[in-house]
């Protein structure tokens, strides 16, 4: 029995969110690792060109429950016998190092986000709930197990079933505190230019026209929509209260802004003629993503506003906007808060753009969004002052700001 088989018997019996990576003295230099719900990637450096930028993905083990298969241990799939083939591979592994110069040095990273590896590799594999990834000898091979009772949303998976191998844009410095205290305060001087990079290429300050790239091909069924809902947690929740009004003023459909907590619990109804929203900065927010599954499952459009490439919703989604607000460390939000504030204005401004009566409204907008960056950098100079007033009001128990 093989040490992949051993895991999938392990995971089946797994309840609940979990990503993870296990090892095994019986088994060395192998490593199996498997998620469900939570953010799994494998970072790939190779010493020269890589042979393939697709993994393929065999069907893993069909589990009957979690429960029942508790005695299954040794009744496993054979897609990957400890034989070794002619070429002395594991047979069903994905040998990514062949080349036409030959055999390269390769080593592989695991890691719950991609900030955490991008200093090694900027290659990186996202796997998705119930893959199950074994490397061993230097190879990789990829298996989807099935586990009855459990539903995984897999329509986003391309038809060939591979996983693609995809290219970093995050930059180390990015992840550098800096000369600053701590990475909420760097988060926070990052703002101006965190904005500008929300608008860039989008805003077009000299036609006075937006376009958001990820949009156009469902903007016009966002248009005919019936209402919008937007949906999150925490500070994205506050972004998504913000824009609202401006959003309904724009486009004149009825916008609903939903905690996505309590959206499961009171089971609300979604309509096939619905847009809903899923905004995170992460992209990984479970009670999020679990809403954003829901929807689809009822036939809504759903789009996702993220800061992460490469997240869960960013990919669940049928369409979606990146913010490019850059990594976000510090637990509370600021850059990623005030960028998701200006996507969605640059939303609202899109959906306006067939509206003759609006365009006075429009153009307005849009000056102020060229001017906004300078802005807050004025607001930024005044740190010091910030500073005293936090001192003089910490010690309150309540504040009333009029």
């Amino acid at each position: 029995m093989s040490f992949r088989e051993i895991a999938e018997n392990v995971v089946s019996q797994l309840e609940g969110a979990f990503a993870v990576v296990i090892k095994s003295v019986h088994f060395p230099n192998e490593a199996v690792a498997c998620r469900r719900g939570s953010p799994l990637l494998i970072g790939i450096k190779a010493s020269g060109e890589l042979g393939t930028l697709k993994v393929p993905v065999a069907a893993g083990t069909v589990f009957e429950n979690a429960s029942s298969n508790r005695d299954a241990v040794g009744v496993g799939s054979s897609h990957l016998p400890r034989a070794m083939s002619a070429s002395g591979r594991l047979s069903s592994m994905t040998n990514l190092n062949l080349s036409s110069e030959g055999m390269n040095a390769i080593e592989y990273f695991l890691a719950s986000d991609a900030s955490a590896i991008v200093e090694h590799t900027r290659r990186v594999i996202y796997l998705e709930d119930n893959d199950v990834a074994h490397i061993a000898l230097g190879e990789i091979a990829i298996h989807r197990i099935k586990i009855d009772g459990i539903s995984v949303d897999d329509s986003h998976i391309k038809d060939d079933g591979s996983r693609e191998i995809q290219h970093l844009e995050v930059e180390i410095q990015q992840l550098m505190r800096g000369n600053y205290d701590h990475y909420m305060q760097k988060e926070i001087f990052e703002q101006p230019e965190s904005l500008l990079n929300t608008m860039r290429g989008r805003v077009n300050f000299k036609d006075m026209v937006v376009q958001l790239g990820g949009l156009v091909n469902d903007i016009h069924t966002m248009r005919r929509c019936r209402r919008m809902m937007f949906i999150s947690c925490g500070t994205s929740f506050h972004s998504t209260l913000a824009a609202r009004a401006f959003i309904e003023e724009m486009s004149e459909i009825p916008v609903g802004v939903e905690l996505a907590s309590d959206f499961m619990d009171r089971s609300t109804p979604i309509f096939r003629d619905d847009v809903c929203f899923f905004v995170s900065q992460s992209g990984e927010t479970a009670d999020t993503l679990n809403t954003l599954r829901y929807c689809k499952s009822r036939g809504a459009l759903c789009v996702g506003i993220v800061n992460t490439v490469g997240s869960t919703i960013s990919r669940e989604s049928h369409c979606g906007v990146h913010l490019n607000a850059g990594p976000e460390i510090g637990v509370a939000s600021t850059k990623a808060y005030t960028s998701q504030i200006v996507a969605l204005t640059i939303f609202a401004l899109m959906m306006a753009n067939d509206r003759v009566s609006m365009q006075g409204r429009v153009k307005d907008v849009i000056k102020s969004l060229h001017e906004l960056p300078e802005l807050v950098k004025e607001v930024l100079k005044l740190d010091e002052q910030v500073k005293q007033l936090a001192a003089d009001f910490k010690e309150e128990r309540s504040l009333l700001v009029m």
